[in-house]
């Protein structure tokens, strides 16, 4: 039975993991240590027999695989030898070089899951430093796939990008929704409703995107093909050069993450 240990637990991503995880018995509620500055977690209720903790020594103590779920920041303060233990990190901007260094660790994932775990809707890329062994591997993959959907990558670079890409990606979708309300409104809809619709349309097109065989380039086509009013607004925003600031947010996303693993 393998003990799991999550240092910030009690936050949103934390839990947004855990919770798919103790429900498809991936954890077993008495391996489980979870720790906070309160030490009392609400949300595992249905699992009372989880350890809940305010000493990450304590959680280290009882724990083979320590999951690191707290801002980067706040690491300075979390002072603790690792040695010997797997380490799953699932913050930005924090390399796996640091995290060896900081906790003598050699056994370290990095991953990237986003805001949408929650709904076990999340893609997570992860990659390993050279130590992990297959089992540790084999473990984390179905640790990330209970709260969606998880792909093993090869090197932090790619871990940047897929910070902006994915990481990020729920609030560049909400941006775009919100200036498709905001239009909406200009144009006399009352606010709530143009909200409940742009809600509605996020959901349906995201299902129907999805399940579709056509690629998204594919799709547009489609409906380019169709020379309808879909298609003259596809190419006002192709005329206005749509793609452009969309890079732009991902580029400066990345570079950020980027920055931050160089400067650890």
């Amino acid at each position: 039975m393998t003990r799991v240990g999550v240092i910030g637990g009690g936050g949103w991503l934390g839990k947004a993991l855990l919770l798919p995880a103790l429900a498809d018995g991936l954890i077993v509620e008495e391996a489980l240590t979870v720790s906070s500055r309160s030490g009392a977690v609400a949300g595992f209720e249905p699992w009372p027999h989880v350890r809940q903790t305010n000493s990450n020594a304590e959680l280290a103590a009882n724990a083979d695989v320590v999951v690191l779920s707290v801002r980067p920041q706040d690491l300075d303060a979390i002072a603790l030898d690792l040695s010997g233990k797997l380490v799953i990190s699932v913050m930005a901007m924090v390399s796996l070089d640091d995290l060896a260094t900081r906790f003598k660790a050699r056994r370290i994932i990095r991953a990237m899951p986003n805001a949408a775990a929650e709904k076990r809707l999340s893609f997570t890329p992860w990659l390993a430093s050279p130590d992990v062994t297959d089992a540790d591997c084999a473990f984390a993959d179905r640790f990330f796939n209970a709260s969606g959907q998880a792909r093993r990558i090869t090197t932090e670079a790619e871990l940047d990008y897929f910070t902006a890409l994915t990481g990020s990606g729920p609030a560049f979708l909400a941006a775009f929704a919100d200036a498709m309300i905001s239009d909406a409104v200009t144009k006399g809809i009352e606010h709530g409703i143009a909200e409940r619709a742009v809600r509605q349309l996020f959901l349906g097109g995201s299902a129907l995107m999805a399940g579709s065989e056509q690629t998204p380039a594919e799709i547009v086509q489609t409906f380019l093909d169709y020379a309808g009013t879909t298609a003259a607004g596809l190419e006002a925003m192709a005329a206005a050069d749509i793609r452009t600031p969309i890079a732009h947010g991902l580029t400066a996303a990345a570079a950020k993450a980027a920055a931050g693993t160089r400067r650890q």
